[in-house]
């Protein structure tokens, strides 16, 4: 969902954006926007190894609103392309 946000998580958990902020940075070191991003991206490069879906259709799909930004979000994680890593 490209609406999910940061407030929005808090909200549903019960919690003020700052207070989700301390404790996700205190248990895994990232913000919870770094956080999001990193589990958008995981999902994105399971349906790129594992689908035929095309790169714009699985960034949208991972909640992605640009399929440029995607790419480079891809890349920066894993080193690689999505189109790279399909080989």
């Amino acid at each position: 969902d490209p609406e999910l946000n940061v407030e929005d998580l808090g909200k549903d958990m019960g919690l003020s954006r700052v207070q989700l902020y301390r404790k996700v940075k205190v248990l895994t070191g990232k913000t919870p926007v770094e956080l999001l991003r990193k589990t958008r991206l995981m999902k994105a490069r399971t349906m790129v190894t594992t689908t035929d879906r095309s790169i714009a259709e699985i960034a949208y799909a991972t909640g992605f609103t640009s399929p440029s930004y995607f790419n480079k979000c891809f890349k920066d994680e894993f080193g690689v392309s999505p189109g790279g890593m399909r080989g």
